[in-house]
């Protein structure tokens, strides 16, 4: 029997239509507002790609071109949904949520990052979760503080 008259997708096409949920942090959701704006932009971008995916005439390719933006959507909405929104830290003296510490290493360098919300982290751009390693050693200490991260010392330079 020719494969066009089986009502049984293929393993590869069922894989394709369904995505597992992207994994949620355990963490409390903190953003920062800018990092709350991004979420709610992505949320809106995951819907209007779902809305054009979903006008695909062929069943089978909507539902690989929807599996996508569906998983999106139910990722970014979960974290909106959760976001708790941090005020900018009302002094420089320690370092807090939304602080932006510069600090220097062992080895000589000089590092300066943001600490923000795990969604809007991205240390190639200058910021970092504030449940790494790092941001979490700096935390409440204030400039010229050391701390240890294994093994190594960081130094605070400055506080913004």
């Amino acid at each position: 029997m020719s494969v066009a008259f089986t009502k049984e997708e293929s393993s590869e096409t069922a894989a394709e239509t369904f995505l597992p949920d992207r994994p949620i942090s355990p963490h409390p959701n903190l953003v920062t507002q800018a990092g709350l704006n991004a979420l709610e932009a992505q949320l809106r971008q995951a819907r209007a790609d779902y809305d054009v995916a979903n006008r695909i005439d062929d069943v089978n390719e909507r539902r690989r071109q929807t599996a996508g933006p569906l998983r999106d959507t139910r990722y970014f909405a979960s974290r909106v949904q959760s976001a708790q929104l941090m005020t900018a830290p009302a002094s420089t003296d320690s370092v807090a949520f939304g602080s932006t510490v510069t600090f220097g290493r062992d080895d000589g360098r000089v590092q300066t990052y943001r600490i923000v919300g795990e969604d809007e982290a991205d240390p190639k751009t200058g910021s970092m979760s504030f449940v790494s390693p790092v941001a979490r050693a700096l935390m409440g200490k204030g400039v010229g503080d050391v701390a240890d991260i294994d093994g190594q010392e960081i130094e605070i330079l400055v506080i913004a």
